[in-house]
């Protein structure tokens, strides 16, 4: 039984992408990883809190939680039972008003959290640290109170998750 032509085009040009794009240096990526041998799990304990805005440990903890437990290369433990702990310190906290409407009011806030974040050994080795890692979110103003905290507190969730990202790749990519 013969293909009709137009399956036998198509056949052909995924063949032929296929053997361009491996003989080009493209690879699937996703498994590789920069971590030290032997360095299998990871205990990321609740980070402290050095700043006056209450809570706000609690978000980065989650997101850098949910990153490394959805990631599955090294499977998340008690602070007792891993090779590593991943230890984050809140340092500063602030927000600016960067966006006004013709009157004068604000109609955007960007939020600043700056964390200083230690891998170590349960053996106590520092294998990894960032001193002043920055992330940056923004939230709409509003003139509801109630509104303009909760936007705020999407806005630090944001923070969280997107930090917890770029160090989960920092921390696979470029040990």
């Amino acid at each position: 039984m013969t293909l009709p032509l137009n399956h036998t085009g198509i056949v052909a040009v995924t063949l032929l992408c296929f053997l361009l794009l491996s003989g080009c240096g493209y690879q699937m990526v996703g498994k590789e990883t920069h971590v030290p041998p032997g360095l299998n799990s990871i205990a990321i304990p609740t980070f402290k809190n050095e700043t006056f805005e209450p809570g706000i440990e609690v978000p980065f903890t989650q997101g850098f939680l949910r990153e490394f437990i959805q990631d599955r290369r090294v499977h998340v433990l008690s602070r007792s039972g891993a090779d590593s702990i991943l230890e984050g310190v809140v340092k500063s906290f602030s927000i600016y008003s960067v966006a006004y409407d013709s009157s004068g009011f604000v109609r955007e806030y960007q939020v600043n959290v700056i964390l200083d974040l230690t891998l170590k050994k349960q053996t106590g080795e520092v294998l990894w640290e960032e001193k002043g890692f920055i992330e940056t979110a923004w939230y709409r103003a509003s003139s509801s109170g109630l509104v303009n905290e909760a936007n705020k507190q999407g806005a630090i969730q944001e923070a969280g998750r997107l930090a917890a990202g770029r160090i989960r790749n920092r921390f696979f990519y470029n040990f």
